[in-house]
């Protein structure tokens, strides 16, 4: 690496705040790949989406960790360079732009491998980094727990792993054998890559640590019984203003992509059920680096336990049925919905899964009554952000939950007031036979949650 492209970089802090930024998106949708192109991207490229959405959408990713986007570009690629991505011709263009502006940092959203990631750098006199590079900034910036921190360190050392060869030439040197039979001893390169491969080894033992513990926790969560009710959905779709509205929390909702990165759970009362623990979890974007979802599956595991999954979609974006895609093959690799894996066949059922149709405030009047008249069964339309809809989604959770429901008899003594009046508030009573001693019987359908904790009182 170069002096040249130190203003916007610090090899220990990273990109630095208020950096001059590009944006550039390779828009490859029809362009026939090299060997080396494919070797970088081996993901579909969100084929069906729209060029200028995917630019939008990296230009937040840029202001997610406060870069200062001065320009941005779509450049069409035909056949993609190995050395550069880009031809000749664009890598000119586009290193007469950061010459112009001033530009510190290069955002090119899409997969660039080592050797390409280098050559621009070098081509363009400015850092340079691709959309697993600023995704993996973004998340070391927001997390805040220690399974965060953990799970975005471990994702960040296996990207770095392979682009050594990028860093400074004190990594070609080597150093001194060590022993008695001396000998040339090791590049700094690979004394760098044991370390980071110790490093991980470390970190992958910690989390199996995470990974105990929230088994734990999620027994005992079992054991209360409460149903689990997980929010996913699409970063930016609403979840936590949704999970805010719901619960009364105040958890970090902002217009901004990533905006809520560890898990946060909190009990809510719902008609019929007592109460209902409701999960806000990380959101899900299309080319998640392959290295979070490995490293964020623990934290994703709270979705496959779950009773049901209520999937947030922003239905005023133009990419929304792309973005609704992208978060139903994650789930699918969960196993949380049919046709998926998950943590290994058959080890848990399909989860069910609703819909809420978020942001129906931001539609104009004839493309919301067209929303509203082709509504499937599970799905509602809302207003996460004024509360309209809130109320029938809330009734269509219950539905579901209690979709398992079944009848049955209990028998009560007499001056057994607490538990009837239970019964009445948590179930659907639908008979009541008064005997003769003062025992009442009551026919009630009750979830077998509810069956459990009713059993306990």
């Amino acid at each position: 690496m170069t002096d040249a492209v130190q203003p916007g970089f610090d090899a220990e802090r990273g990109i630095r705040f208020g950096a001059r930024a590009l944006v550039v998106l390779p828009d490859r949708d029809t362009a026939r790949p090299g060997p080396a192109a494919r070797d970088a991207d081996a993901r579909p490229r969100q084929a069906g989406r729209d060029a200028d959405a995917r630019l939008e959408e990296a230009v937040g990713l840029a202001a997610a960790i406060s870069l200062d986007v001065i320009e941005r570009a779509i450049v069409r690629i035909r056949r993609a360079s190995a050395g550069t991505l880009f031809g000749k011709g664009q890598v000119e263009r586009l290193a007469a732009t950061v010459a112009a502006h001033d530009i510190e940092v290069v955002i090119v959203d899409g997969a660039l491998s080592p050797i390409q990631q280098r050559n621009l750098e070098k081509a363009l006199k400015a850092k340079v980094i691709d959309r697993t590079g600023l995704i993996l900034e973004i998340f070391g910036e927001r997390a805040s727990t220690r399974e965060g921190t953990l799970q975005v360190e471990l994702a960040h050392l296996d990207y770095q792993a392979s682009r050594l060869v990028r860093s400074w030439t004190h990594l070609e040197r080597q150093r001194g054998g060590v022993g008695f039979l001396g000998g040339p001893g090791e590049t700094q390169i690979e004394a760098d890559r044991r370390l980071i491969r110790d490093r991980m080894a470390k970190l992958r033992r910690e989390l199996d640590e995470v990974r105990r513990t929230r088994a734990l926790h999620r027994d005992r969560r079992a054991k209360a019984p409460y149903p689990v009710v997980a929010l996913v959905g699409y970063t930016n779709a609403g979840k936590s203003t949704l999970f805010n509205r719901l619960t009364g929390a105040t958890v970090m909702a902002e217009d901004l992509l990533f905006a809520t990165l560890d898990p946060t759970m909190r009990a809510i009362d719902l008609p019929g059920l007592d109460k209902v623990i409701l999960s806000d979890t990380v959101g899900f974007i299309s080319d998640l680096p392959t290295q979070l979802i490995a490293a964020f599956r623990a934290t994703l595991e709270e979705v496959t336990t779950a009773d049901l999954v209520v999937h947030v979609r922003d239905i005023a974006h133009p990419d929304s049925e792309a973005q609704g895609s992208d978060v139903a093959h994650v789930l699918r690799d969960l196993g949380v919905l049919d046709g998926g894996v998950g943590n290994g066949a058959g080890e848990h059922a399909p989860v069910p899964m609703i819909t809420a149709l978020n942001k129906i405030d931001l539609l104009d009047a004839d493309a919301r009554a067209a929303l509203l008249a082709t509504l499937p069964d599970d799905a509602v339309a809302i207003s996460a952000a004024d509360g309209e809809g809130v109320e029938a989604l809330k009734a269509l959770v219950v539905a579901m939950l209690q979709r398992s429901s079944r009848l049955a008899d209990f028998h009560l003594d007499a001056g057994d007031g607490r538990r009837a009046a239970w019964l009445y508030a948590h179930g659907e009573v639908v008979g009541r036979t008064d005997a003769d001693d003062g025992s009442v019987t009551l026919r009630a359908r009750l979830t077998p949650e509810m069956a459990a904790r009713f059993a306990a009182m």
